[in-house]
């Protein structure tokens, strides 16, 4: 009888493991504090590339750089049994070929006070299908909107104001003067770039139109909240059939400026939802890399320059310590706020883990991006955080990259920054690295330093 059961319970236990081996999600047993106690084979295949030293011994340490808070989270769950999240996801590096971020789907279990479960899955193409079909919304959205007041505007190839009528004036208080000058005089200075703004002409060439919304400018130089869209005037036919080609003082496109002020509040919480970091309302990961992904396919379609900044909180940790989590957060802002204060509109600005942030910078090369790390890094040192009267002086290290030919995608731009931060921290903190390609016969080893102290 007993050898009857114990025949029972080892083919309960070989269903149960060739269950977890053919499971097509990832699944991870762990207990209280992250440490990983059973997790089969296809979700040691999803976290690997979370691992900087091959091993997985711990839940929460792996997915701290995509989920920082996970962890509190969890310790915070005060049920016996229950789910603590459902399908969160998490935003990886981009892969090589640029084709955009891996992203991963969490599920978190409470199974009793000693064990969680986590459940994993890998739904890259569903978010790539996600994101064109909002990309469609937008677009309907903005034709189906019941549009009370526009201005509408035709551009030459080179994205230069051909024409000029009452509805510019109207919405953007402009006069004909402004004929023959760049459509940027409709946006904040630091909000746009020369490149970007012939990208935008380019993708309305390839999509059929080109959608953007964020700051507007009236000549008078107050802001407004704006949506822009973009499209290509529809080819004209000669006598014999052929195409016209149009030279470049003749319009060749039209935009339609609407004030979309009274939406701005609603736009910007669904941003915020989906794109902001809930701490320091800076780009989160998925923003960074879809902005990631968009600014190396740019770059593709017109050679320009792209640098990268990425910086950590010094001696993070023993600030938690000393002062607590909640002046540790209020450090965070504080360096998130002093960011923007350095950075321009145009730029993303992201924390992409812990203490971690990264700065990508369009049209800025090696040498200006420098300048502007050892702005930041200044004014950090400068400006102490303050938290219940209490001044917290801290510092920060920098590493800067710059695109070049060499990299295919901006996985390697990543691995660049982040090589030169790590030698900024070796060689005592509070400074700014770059990594330097003319001194790295190897670059994955060799780091040029820049403005050390």
């Amino acid at each position: 009888m007993s050898s009857l059961i114990h025949s029972e319970e080892s083919q309960e236990y070989e269903a149960l493991l060739q269950f977890l081996y053919m499971a097509p999600v990832g699944l991870v047993q762990i207990s209280s504090d992250g440490t990983i106690v059973m997790l089969n084979p296809l979700s040691a295949q999803l976290l690997m590339p979370l691992s900087r030293d091959g091993e997985l011994t711990n839940l929460f340490e792996a997915l701290a750089p995509v989920a920082p808070d996970l962890q509190l989270q969890c310790s915070q769950f005060c049920a016996d049994y229950g789910q603590i999240c459902d399908a969160t996801r998490l935003y990886l590096h981009a892969d090589g070929a640029a084709s955009g971020p891996q992203v991963l789907s969490l599920s978190m279990l409470k199974l009793d006070a000693e064990r969680l479960m986590a459940v994993l899955n890998d739904i890259t193409m569903q978010d790539r299908r996600e994101r064109q079909l909002r990309k469609t919304d937008a677009w309907l959205n903005a034709i189906m909107t019941n549009i009370a007041d526009y201005a509408l505007v035709s551009l030459d190839k080179r994205g230069r104001i051909e024409s000029w009528n009452e509805s510019i004036g109207r919405v953007t208080g402009h006069t004909p003067g402004i004929k023959g000058q760049p459509y940027a005089i409709f946006y904040p200075s630091e909000a746009t770039t020369p490149e970007q703004q012939l990208d935008r002409l380019r993708e309305a060439d390839e999509n059929g139109w080109a959608l953007d919304e964020g700051a507007r400018l009236r000549a008078d130089g107050s802001e407004f909240w704006g949506s822009s869209m973009t499209s290509p005037l529809p080819i004209r036919i000669d006598e014999n059939s052929q195409p016209i080609q149009f030279n470049d003082e003749e319009a060749a496109y039209c935009m339609i400026i609407r004030d979309i002020s009274d939406k701005r509040d609603a736009s910007e919480n669904l941003r915020k939802a989906a794109y902001c970091d809930h701490l320091t309302g800076l780009s989160n990961r998925r923003a960074f890399f879809e902005a990631a992904d968009l600014e190396i396919l740019r770059r593709k379609n017109a050679l320009r320059p792209v640098s990268l900044i990425m910086l950590d909180a010094d001696h993070f940790k023993a600030i938690n310590d000393q002062y607590g989590h909640p002046a540790g957060d209020a450090v965070l802002c504080h360096l998130a706020a002093t960011m923007k204060s350095v950075c321009r509109q145009v730029d993303v600005l992201a924390r992409i883990g812990g203490e971690e942030f990264a700065v990508i910078l369009p049209s800025v090369d090696l040498a200006d991006a420098m300048t502007v790390a050892e702005r930041l890094r200044a004014q950090v040192e400068l400006i102490p955080a303050i938290y219940e009267q209490h001044v917290i002086a801290y510092t920060i290290s920098i590493g800067v990259a710059a695109m070049d030919d060499n990299l295919t995608g901006f996985d390697g731009l990543m691995k660049r920054a982040d090589q030169a931060l790590y030698a900024a921290k070796r060689r005592g903190r509070n400074q700014v690295a770059f990594f330097d390609t003319d001194a790295a016969d190897f670059p994955t080893q060799h780091i040029g330093v820049g403005h050390e102290r």
